[in-house]
């Protein structure tokens, strides 16, 4: 492979604002595995956010990416799967599995797409010091002739439309909105962009923690929240608390530290046989690298009020953010009834094959 930029370039990030800001490039925020993709020719490589190579875990992508981009080039984007009229992350989790007949009898059942938005090589020509819309137009007449599994993602100067976007796109399992400067150059591993988020808030028990690295102070809140049979279901994490904080808290939860799980809603999360069925608290996972999972039970008696962006499935997407303690509320009136369902958008009219016109 020769490309005059070359493989591994960490991808331009954003920060995070509370508002949509005026006068810039707006983008729909895919919610998938962040990738660089190098093109030369048959050789096709996918870099992940971190550099870490995606190729083997996309052969369906990778041919199409070989018959669809142009024969040398750098595209950054997204990878996502796509069942009915939304975007399926739990389904991209699921190829990252050491097994390649599982990978590709994966890649036949829930093919990949790949989602492009920014150009950062074309031909012998870097792009990377090019102003961003001069990208966005070299991306967009370079991939002119793109169909299925590439896209190129929606983009807007009007800030009305971003903020209609914003609310739309949500119903088919997309992020936010991502803002860019007009004039932004491609700055790989900087947060030279920004993002807007969509953010909830839900009141759930806290029915266990984990430790923090350094020793025994709270290092996450494991969250729950009651299903329809009154069953207290783990749905996600609270986590980065300042170290004083986390020793607060430990000295806070420390009458509620249970001395074994017996007894506990989440007792049978203990037993190693039934990490094999759901996600647990002590579950690992094939993004865990050997982390310590073990978890402390506590009397599931303390409710916080937690932020959050979306639902994947029936958990957190995200680790949630610890907004406060409510003392008023009964943990067992906690339930999925309080979340807000997002209103159904179907993802079709959002991945639609670019046509110059």
């Amino acid at each position: 492979m020769d490309l005059p930029v070359m493989p591994p370039v960490k991808p331009m990030l954003a920060r995070s604002v509370a508002r949509i800001p005026p006068g810039m490039h707006y983008e729909a925020k895919w919610d998938g595995f962040r990738a660089i993709v190098f093109r030369d020719g048959d050789e096709v490589e996918i870099g992940s956010r971190t550099t870490k190579p995606l190729t083997r875990y996309f052969p369906e992508l990778v041919e199409g990416l070989r018959a669809t981009l142009p024969g040398r080039c750098v595209v950054d984007g997204e990878i996502v799967i796509v069942r009915g009229p939304r975007l399926d992350f739990d389904a991209l989790l699921e190829r990252i599995h050491p097994a390649d007949s599982r990978v590709r009898m994966l890649a036949e059942r829930t093919p990949a797409s790949f989602v492009a938005f920014d150009l950062l090589a074309h031909g012998d020509d870097s792009l990377l010091d090019t102003p961003l819309t001069e990208r966005r137009a070299a991306l967009l007449d370079a991939l002119r002739d793109t169909h299925q599994p590439v896209f190129v993602t929606p983009a807007t100067r009007d800030l009305a439309t971003a903020e209609r976007w914003y609310e739309e796109y949500e119903g088919a399992g997309l992020d936010g909105i991502v803002a860019k400067p007009l004039d932004l150059p491609y700055r790989p591993d900087e947060r030279a962009m920004v993002k807007v988020k969509h953010e909830r808030t839900a009141d759930c028990v806290v029915a266990g923690l984990r430790y923090h690295k350094s020793g025994p102070v709270v290092g996450s809140l494991l969250l729950g929240l009651h299903d329809a049979g009154g069953r207290l279901q783990h749905v996600g994490v609270s986590a980065s608390f300042p170290m004083k904080r986390r020793q607060e808290l430990m000295d806070e939860l420390a009458p509620l530290v249970l001395e074994s799980a017996e007894g506990h809603p989440w007792a049978e999360w203990a037993r190693a046989e039934a990490h094999a069925g759901r996600r647990m608290p002590g579950a690992p996972s094939r993004w865990s690298g050997g982390k310590d999972l073990s978890w402390v039970p506590l009397r599931p008696e303390r409710v916080c009020e937690v932020a959050y962006d979306h639902m994947q499935g029936n958990r957190f997407r995200h680790t949630a953010r610890f907004r406060r303690w409510r003392p008023d509320r009964d943990p067992a009136t906690c339930g999925y009834d309080q979340l807000v369902e997002p209103v159904t958008y179907d993802l079709g009219q959002v991945l639609t094959p670019h046509r110059p016109g």
